[in-house]
């Protein structure tokens, strides 16, 4: 079993992965969420995404993962996590996942570089143009986005036609 944790501070990103993964049909894939790094302590995560208002990082040691998805300006806190590897998002070209415009109810996410994804898969660099919710900040909405379903879960067939 996948077992995804979000570590955050009420920014509603663990219910918007939730529901898109819920409206992606994905089965087999457990979410855990909390808002202190001792919330996920002792659980094998697959996939720990850490949103940018995460706090609590003198206990991230406790948190093991295979990867962390986190907030590019937390890059130098995750050397205390217990992860195989680290994908950062952000504005900074230096990030894996960039936000690289955002016009009217329009992103576009770029990734900056080859990943491999909780289920093997290698993603390709490539942009996606979203649908972005006017009003809302980046970069809490990246969790959830059509991107991150594509990091997180196995392809189904009709899926290559949603690319």
């Amino acid at each position: 079993m996948v077992q995804i944790g979000v570590w955050e501070r009420e920014e509603g990103v663990a219910g918007a992965v939730e529901a898109a993964l819920a409206a992606a049909g994905r089965a087999g894939l457990r979410l855990l969420t909390g808002a202190h790094p001792a919330a996920l302590a002792g659980e094998a995560l697959s996939l720990l995404t850490v949103s940018p208002g995460a706090v609590g990082w003198a206990g991230a040691g406790a948190i093991a993962c295979r990867t962390v998805l986190l907030p590019g300006s937390a890059g130098p806190l995750a050397r205390h996590l217990k992860a195989d590897r680290a994908v950062s998002y952000g504005p900074s070209p230096k990030d894996s996942i960039t936000l690289s415009s955002l016009e009217g109810d329009q992103i576009c996410v770029a990734l900056q570089r080859e990943l491999v994804t909780v289920t093997g898969r290698v993603l390709e660099r490539q942009e996606l143009v979203l649908p972005f919710p006017t009003g809302r900040d980046p970069l809490p909405w990246l969790v959830p986005s059509r991107f991150m379903r594509k990091f997180i879960c196995r392809p189904r067939l009709n899926d290559v036609s949603r690319q």
